[in-house]
């Protein structure tokens, strides 16, 4: 063992700061929260070179005393708690005390603040944990903190960054969280001197998301408002049209504090179980709010890991309250026509007058050029101004007679007029497309609904068209009977009436080793779905009996095919893995495409799905139907522009 050293505190600050400064993201993070915690309500954000080179965090807080500043730039000193019980009760963003210690031991730093009481503000700068000044000076209420050169007493930290844009997204998607949590405060995010976000400020969630993601998912989302004795759950989840390849619009909050928790993505995910397709991902903004001592934020420097109290059960809340708020919206993906964009047609006006006009070409080429451009909208590229021979007399051309743009602009009008003659049609959608008095739809499988249903008929064998209140439907016969069904198989699980079919003789199946102990670790979930599975000795299986609704499966290939997965499955999964097999097993049951069905079926089917919870999905998120409204058909067909 090496001689044992007493470490400077310019290497312990080093280190220190290692735990909590990864990037200029952590440095945004720890001053935005300080801000917040500040009560500030204006929080302004710029970022140069990535913030690697430049940071400012600009805040209307309640600032900082000038014989606190000093202190405040000392490792664990915090303002947030006074002893170790506090910790129980913590409801600031920060806590710890390292913050300030950690970023000044590995950048240049600039303080700048005034509290409303003091008549001058202080200017405070630290560069690498070493004090240069502290000034007064004049400044506005609040904080100011400029951070430059990051890492740069640090190489071997700042070689690890990546390039300044992700750096500088990383930021961002630091000043969004903050922002999703805090609709009550204005952020400005401003990327090398250009405004990149700005948010109202007014308290409004539902505003922030429109502002930070834009219309089309703040359009789709729908309002989670939960509470209990132990937690209250608040937020907005996305339809499956916003949903997403990745988990990137997941965004969870507890006590307004982001956090990373894959057991609550999985309890949400769960909650869009059948409502969206494998490898797609749902968006959410939650907030879940507990009592100060069910949680503990202690956990990491970052503070991004929380534990709970009683984390099964807000999980198993937050999947039943997710299931039955998506299943009390009308879900039905609505199609548009989308046309490609037109190129503009030249408007021919044949009443135009003419008059002729002498023209002399130029004698050279080069004069040629300037003529042409001169008349760049009469002429086309193909066109070639060529001078007359020397010998040749100049000729007459014909040049539109000059007249006022309001006469142009009339006839554009007349020829408009001629073209599109079908106003009264447009009239027709004004009320219901275009403001007017508001108009209620009614869902389409309502019980008031059905008897309106005018069914046109099957294409392709596979798809129904059914008419109704303006619109066109079309429902895939496959997607919908397989929905029939693992609803149907679902009822039965959960009230242990599935029945079995005895098969004679028994179907023997040989297995290895590992699908044995497979078999024995989910036997009764095999039970449970309708099979009868004995030992044959050895490493054989005799299946006696198969579920009673899917005589027509192969047993062998779809036991085999149901084994195969087991391995992917937890012991606690078991029930999940029942529900993945009944809907596979729906799916290989239901009525394939370019089957013929005739309408008394058809219309069986529409009367089985009105029966249930969510028929707009099958079991594996597809959906069963889409609508293309008269309106858009009617604008494809140019009835209307």
């Amino acid at each position: 063992m090496g001689k044992i050293n007493l470490l400077s505190q310019e290497t312990i600050d080093k280190i220190a700061a290692g735990e909590v400064v990864e990037r200029p993201a952590s440095v945004a993070k720890e001053l935005i929260e300080n801000s917040i915690d500040a009560g500030a309500t204006s929080i302004s954000i710029e970022i140069k070179g990535g913030g690697i080179e430049y940071l400012r965090i600009t805040d209307n807080g309640s600032g900082i005393e000038k014989d606190q500043i000093q202190i405040a730039f000392l490792r664990h000193s915090t303002s947030k708690i006074h002893d170790a019980n506090d910790l129980d009760n913590v409801r600031s963003l920060g806590f710890r005390g390292e913050a300030l210690s950690s970023i000044s031991a590995v950048s240049r730093v600039e303080l700048i603040t005034k509290t409303k009481d003091s008549l001058l503000g202080a200017s405070y700068i630290i560069e690498g944990a070493k004090e240069i000044s502290l000034t007064d000076v004049g400044a506005p209420d609040g904080t100011t903190f400029i951070i430059r050169q990051l890492f740069y007493n640090t190489p071997a930290r700042k070689k690890f960054l990546k390039s300044e844009s992700t750096e500088g997204s990383y930021v961002f998607d630091v000043v969004e969280h903050l922002a999703l949590s805090h609709p009550e405060i204005s952020f400005k995010f401003i990327l090398n001197g250009k405004e990149k976000l700005m948010t109202s400020g007014n308290g409004s969630l539902s505003d922030d998301i429109y502002q930070i993601y834009g219309r089309q998912i703040a359009s789709n989302v729908l309002d989670l408002d939960y509470k209990d004795e132990q937690v209250s759950i608040t937020g907005f989840i996305g339809q499956s049209v916003i949903a997403r390849g990745n988990r990137a619009f997941e965004h969870f909050f507890v006590n307004n504090r982001f956090i990373k928790s894959s057991n609550l993505s999985r309890a949400c995910e769960e909650g869009y179980y059948g409502f969206l397709m494998g490898h797609q991902y749902p968006f959410f903004v939650i907030n879940i709010d507990f009592t100060d001592s069910a949680v503990d934020v202690n956990v990491h420097p970052t503070k991004q890991e929380v534990r709970f109290e009683n984390e099964p059960e807000i999980c198993e809340i937050l999947t039943r309250i997710i299931n039955e708020r998506l299943r009390k919206r009308e879900d039905v993906l609505e199609a548009h026509v989308d046309e490609p964009a037109a190129k503009p047609q030249p408007i021919i006006i044949e009443s135009m007058a003419v008059k002729e006009q002498t023209f002399t070409p130029p004698a050279n080429t080069e004069n040629a050029s300037v003529v042409k451009s001169s008349f760049e909208s009469d002429v086309t590229e193909e066109d070639d101004i060529i001078p007359p021979p020397k010998d040749e007399a100049p000729k007459k051309i014909k040049m539109p007679e000059p007249f006022e743009a309001s006469r142009l602009e009339k006839i554009k009008a007349s020829i408009t007029q001629q073209i599109h003659q079908d106003t009264p049609y447009e009239k027709k959608f004004a009320e219901k497309n275009r403001g007017g008095e508001k108009y209620e739809q009614i869902s389409f499988l309502a019980k008031e609904a059905v008897k309106e249903h005018k069914i046109i008929g099957q294409v392709f064998d596979t798809y129904w068209i059914v008419e109704f209140d303006g619109s066109m439907y079309i429902i895939d016969q496959h997607a919908a009977h397989e929905k029939v069904l693992f609803e149907k198989t679902m009822e039965r699980l959960k009230n242990n009436e599935m029945t079995s079919q005895m098969i004679s003789p028994p179907v023997i199946i040989s297995l290895a080793p590992q699908d044995i102990l497979l078999y024995e670790k989910y036997h009764e979930a095999f039970e449970r779905l309708g099979y009868q599975i004995s030992s044959f000795g050895g490493n054989e299986l005799a299946i006696n009996a198969v579920p009673g609704n899917m005589l027509n499966l192969d047993p062998k290939s779809f036991f085999m095919e149901i084994l195969a997965d087991c391995d992917s499955y937890k012991a606690s999964d078991s029930f999940d893995m029942i529900v993945e097999r009944v809907a596979s097993m729906s799916c290989k049951a239901a009525v394939k495409g370019n089957n013929k069905l005739s309408i008394p079926e058809i219309k069986t089917l529409i009367d089985d799905l009105l029966k249930l919870d969510n028929p707009y999905h099958c079991p594996h998120g597809r959906p069963t139907m889409i609508s293309f409204s008269e309106y858009e058909l009617a604008k494809k067909f140019k009835r209307i522009v």
